[in-house]
């Protein structure tokens, strides 16, 4: 239970001065790294039973989350399935929007939870974040300076009158004050939204007025790249027009003295600079209790059609899937020993193993703004205590090199990034890592999300980076989801050494670029439109048969298109629709084959974009690819490859290059795949969690108006490409 007294003395310890870890030093491993069994698996409670499913996550919220008030047994999961209601005027069944509760009156305090607990367990002096800026400032802030910092953070949100359920917009950059803000707002029961730093002021303004938010967070400017750009003025210009902004708060990033403050464009009464907002503030906070269906945030999608939407996640349920999920994957579960006296990973432990917590050094790359990082940068390591790095800049600033002197200069054992940002350190580094320049040996684990990883990066990385041996977790999940779905274990027999089990036991051959199956406590299940069962090797839908408590519960201010987008096809047997393609194989281990619209169909054939592209990408002329379809009146479709190059690829000319990769993807996948124009470009347009806008790329072959380009990261690339396409 909690301990909510603002005079106990955890609250007002002195701020830690911890050294960084010492270059180049790895984190002790474990003496004994277990595999799990090829011929046992661990069971999947969701493939038992409904009671196994749901009694599984009773259990890990009961056991990884402190409540202040436990739910009701008989509120543990309710799920009212999408039932016809009756037909429209044209005699389509409607259908009811679904409901989802987990933990039902339950009451908890998440930033208690990733906070205070650890402060009050005796592990104040730990550091929680690890911050290194684009310009090569650091900072390392423990749990009691963050605990200090959230409740200074929490008070001045309070001074300005905000209260629980209001809505909060944070458009910052990864540094600190972002995550600070996030665990603020999750205190007081505020619901934030977070944006990313690199969007327009339009995409911004979107989102200011669809949350209805009364504070907006930003700050006078960001670094990017080498150069300070002006962040401020997005901001006053998303708040220009009909909103309900009553402030806006400025981190003070770039600017640092009077004169360059004074600078900073500024509204009178509604502007307010976060350091003289927290100037005499407490720096404790009594952390109240919420429901566990109490909203805690809002992530907006990043499709590009149609204005991107709400989806709500609930404190409970998510804290508990993201808490379990973090654990399993980042290997922090604690061993046993099976009857043969082999020691086992405890893939079902509702508890973590200390030493493995405290050896932990997580760093996710993505930007904050993304659900991955709400999940995996901020919620989920802090819940289970571990220490995390964040990074504020491009990775190729001044250099590639900076995420391996990011990686070495903190000792990061967990690696988890984006296949976007693989292909780029591949095509920088095409030779591989300079033998000896960079000491790697602390990671043990890599990571992949965003969009399959093709397997030349799988490889690239694992040899470049984890040393030929670190397990390789190819995530699979998606903002609704809010945690992952399918995903390797770190302890999956594939990643055993050579000649640990016998050439002929199952699981045992290496998968890059496999998701292979559903994490415990849900389950997936690839079917065709009817919703029966593909065969192996063919592609089918991937659905969520079984769902867990991080299911987001509806899209903010529109429950109809929460169940137009994800239940209607499938929603009365309680299928969540993913919108993937997937296919198994033989093992039963799914393979994720990207957007159901980004499928070509060729005279007949449904084909992968992301299987044309892996293809590729194993050319030696190829950094990094992007197919989309384009119509055709013979065939219907054809592919069109964008593709960025190496030095080789440069040194050929367009009718060379297409008929060198036409020759390729002819061997790779067969001649109904050849491309039919390869385009050579200078970058692939992508969201900012890195996938691959390819419906973009269609319409700018075609010649037709682009979509929602909000989501972009780089949209500049849009131009570049039709400057290409108008010169050919």
């Amino acid at each position: 239970m909690y301990r909510f007294s603002p005079e106990n003395g955890t609250f007002l310890a002195a701020r830690a001065q911890t050294p960084y870890k010492l270059s180049g030093v790895p984190v002790a491993q474990p003496q004994h790294f277990s595999y799990s069994d090829p011929y046992n698996p661990t069971p999947n409670p969701a493939l038992e039973s409904d009671e196994a499913r749901i009694a599984f996550w009773a259990k890990q919220a009961r056991e990884r989350i402190t409540w202040g008030q436990e739910w009701p047994e008989e509120l543990t999961h309710s799920f009212k399935k999408p039932e016809v209601i009756g037909v429209d005027e044209d005699g389509v069944e409607q259908l009811s929007v679904p409901e989802i509760k987990w933990f039902a009156g339950g009451k908890l305090n998440v930033a208690f939870n990733c906070v205070d607990r650890h402060v009050e367990a005796g592990k104040g002096e730990k550091v929680a974040l690890y911050f290194e800026g684009e310009p090569g400032d650091r900072e390392a802030i423990t749990y009691a300076e963050l605990q200090r910092r959230v409740a200074r953070a929490a008070h001045g949100l309070e001074k300005l009158g905000v209260k629980k359920g209001d809505r909060v917009v944070i458009y910052l950059p990864v540094i600190p004050e972002t995550i600070i803000f996030t665990l603020a707002c999750a205190r007081i029961g505020a619901i934030h939204s977070l944006v990313f730093g690199g969007f327009s002021a339009e995409a911004l303004k979107f989102r200011v007025e669809d949350t209805g938010a009364k504070v907006l967070i930003t700050t006078d400017g960001q670094n990017r790249r080498g150069t300070v750009v002006p962040v401020k003025v997005n901001a006053d210009d998303a708040c220009a027009g009909e909103n309900a902004i009553e402030h806006v708060i400025v981190v003070d990033r770039t600017a640092q003295t009077e004169a360059a403050r004074a600078e900073v464009p500024w509204t009178e009464g509604r502007d307010v600079w976060y350091h003289e907002l927290i100037a005499n503030v407490p720096d404790s906070h009594d952390a109240p209790l919420h429901d566990a269906e109490d909203p805690l945030f809002i992530i907006y999608t990043s499709g590009t059609t149609g204005k991107p939407k709400g989806l709500v996640h609930t404190m409970g349920g998510y804290l508990v899937q993201t808490a379990y999920t973090h654990a399993l994957l980042y290997d922090l579960l604690p061993d046993y020993e099976d009857e043969q006296g082999v020691l086992r990973p405890d893939e079902l432990s509702a508890v973590n193993d200390p030493a493995k917590v405290e050896s932990t050094v997580h760093w996710c790359t993505a930007d904050l703004a993304w659900v991955t990082a709400h999940t995996y940068e901020i919620y989920g390591p802090l819940v289970n205590g571990v220490t995390e790095v964040i990074y504020e800049g491009t990775p190729n600033t001044p250099t590639f090199e900076r995420h391996f002197e990011v990686l070495e200069r903190y000792g990061v054992t967990n690696y988890y990034t984006a296949p976007t940002l693989i292909r780029s350190l591949m095509g920088a580094f095409p030779n591989g890592i300079e033998q000896g320049k960079f000491d790697l040996s602390s990671v043990r684990l890599l990571g992949s999300v965003g969009e399959s990883i093709n397997p030349e990066a799988w490889r690239w990385l694992r040899e470049n980076v984890g040393g030929g041996t670190a397990s390789f977790i190819d995530t699979w999940w998606q903002s609704e989801t809010g945690s992952t779905i399918c995903s390797p274990r770190p302890h999956d027999p594939q990643f055993a050494p050579s000649g640990t089990y016998d050439d002929d036991a199952p699981h045992t051959r290496v998968k890059p670029g496999c998701a292979t199956r559903a994490v415990p406590g849900v389950s997936t299940r690839v079917v065709d439109e009817y919703g029966n069962e593909v065969a192996p090797g063919l592609q089918g839908f991937i659905v969520v048969d079984k769902i867990g408590p991080s299911m987001a519960r509806t899209v903010w201010g529109n429950p109809q298109r929460y169940l137009d987008s994800y239940w209607k096809h499938y929603g009365e047997r309680g299928w969540f629709l993913a919108g993937d393609g997937a296919k198994v194989d033989e093992e039963g281990d799914t393979y994720i084959l990207g957007r159901i619209d980004d499928v070509i169909n060729i005279s007949g054939h449904r084909l992968s974009t992301i299987e044309i592209e892996s293809s590729l990408v194993t050319h030696e002329a190829v950094v990094e690819a992007g197919v989309c379809p384009v119509e055709d009146e013979l065939t219907g479709h054809q592919a069109v490859a964008f593709v960025t190059l190496t030095e080789a690829g440069q040194a050929l000319s367009a009718e060379e290059l297409k008929k060198a990769l036409s020759e390729h993807i002819r061997k790779e996948i067969g001649p109904i795949a050849k491309p039919k124009d390869v385009v050579a470009v200078a970058d692939i347009p992508k969201t900012r969690s890195g996938k691959i806008t390819r419906r973009l790329l269609g319409q700018l072959y075609q010649g037709q108006a682009l979509g929602d380009r909000s989501s972009l990261q780089n949209e500049e690339a849009l131009e570049a490409i039709e400057k290409v396409l108008a010169a050919r």
